[in-house]
């Protein structure tokens, strides 16, 4: 029986693709090895975003190939995936000359069933791929425009998951609060291949117009009180949501269901709105700020995370001191504190010059990282 192996880096969203990558090959007969040296097969589901992650796959594919070179044995075949597919295959097989076969993590279904490894907690992927074109971020090149799943396929996983024992979930999706209101839109993947000229800032859409506005209640909150009807469903937890199309309705669905867990991951990603406009988040900080204000008066115990970016293209002294009063003012109680890094066929790859040292990067995060964090360690809420 031939055997097959994971090697997953990255964030929730490529831990379910592995999940579902799993189960298509045990449907074909597959049995999983926790040894990569044992494998037939070698699935390496990468991220980019930072180029850390890359790196780090790159070298886990450089030890596996060293390491059947010197012992003299066939190597497995190994199969790329995850958001480095952005790069084209032709670089990719350039660039790592051991892999053998690059599958797009858009075409991985779910056809077959998912083997998970917790028997309490299950991933339940909402919305694959991105609308939202912040700047720096890679995810719109890597996994595509985005696509919801309808209602009754989300429901049909729940209800087996309940079936299966499952009490607890968390509904993933680049942003979940629009599941169900992406547009056509513009397709700035064609956009960004326009090699021939200069792109300019103003060429990039807002989010709010890549997206319909709710009618009513929106689509989220009903798919979270559709889901809470199941009274084995104890605990729901969502990752990521965007600040600008934070609903009150959706707040309201959080402050009177006590299924919802009570920790809200809210990236700010900088306090300075300069930057903000830069990265195009969609959003103020007066925004932000008068959204956590609305949290926190209805959901008295709501816990706010973040994600920072420090160090991004033309941040001045005065911006980062922006972000450090704002984190101050926030009291977030957990900060995922990220250095920048150009992302190549990001549009800030194309708008702007990577010039502040990284040991200032280095510093700045140091900074953010001691405020956000340092006195939180113990109290971080559960962050699965």
């Amino acid at each position: 029986m031939k055997k097959y192996y994971i090697q997953t880096f990255g964030c929730q969203s490529n831990k379910s693709d592995s999940e579902r990558v799993a189960g298509d090959y045990e449907a074909r007969g597959f049995i999983e090895t926790k040894n990569w040296q044992d494998a037939d097969e070698i699935v390496v589901n990468t991220c980019a975003i930072r180029q850390t992650a890359e790196d780090r796959a790159r070298g886990f594919l450089y030890n596996v190939a060293t390491y059947f070179q010197q012992q003299g044995k066939q190597k497995p075949k190994i199969i790329l995936t995850g958001c480095m597919t952005h790069h084209g295959q032709e670089k990719l097989y350039e660039m790592m000359p051991m892999i053998d076969e690059i599958l797009p993590i858009n075409e991985v279904g779910f056809n077959s069933a998912v083997v998970r490894k917790d028997k309490k907690h299950a991933w339940v992927p909402i919305s694959a791929g991105c609308n939202s074109f912040c700047t720096y971020c890679i995810v719109p090149y890597s996994r595509g425009r985005e696509q919801s799943r309808p209602m009754e396929d989300i429901l049909a996983e729940v209800e087996k998951l309940v079936k299966e024992g499952y009490s607890e979930i968390t509904l993933l999706g680049q942003n979940v609060n629009s599941w169900g209101l992406e547009k056509e839109g513009i397709g700035l993947r064609k956009l960004m291949m326009r090699q021939e000229r200069e792109l300019s800032r103003e060429e990039i859409p807002d989010n709010a117009t890549q997206y319909e506005q709710p009618k009513g209640i929106p689509p989220f909150v009903q798919l979270l009180q559709e889901i809470s009807k199941h009274d084995e469903i104890k605990v729901i937890r969502f990752i990521t949501s965007n600040p600008w199309d934070f609903h009150d309705l959706l707040i309201d669905e959080i402050a009177t269901n006590p299924k919802i867990d009570r920790f809200i991951h809210l990236p700010i990603q900088s306090g300075s709105n300069k930057v903000l406009y830069d990265m195009n988040r969609g959003y103020t900080k007066e925004h932000y700020r008068e959204l956590v204000r609305k949290l926190r008066e209805k959901i008295p115990d709501v816990v706010i995370g973040t994600d920072i970016i420090v160090g991004f293209p033309g941040e001045t002294e005065e911006d980062f001191n922006e972000t450090v009063e704002f984190a101050k003012e926030m009291n977030w109680k957990l900060g995922f504190v990220a250095q920048y890094s150009p992302r190549p066929g990001t549009a800030s790859w194309r708008l702007y010059k990577d010039t502040i040292p990284q040991k200032e990067k280095k510093r700045r995060w140091e900074i953010l990282d001691k405020i956000i964090n340092k006195d939180n360690l113990s109290v971080r809420p559960h962050v699965v």
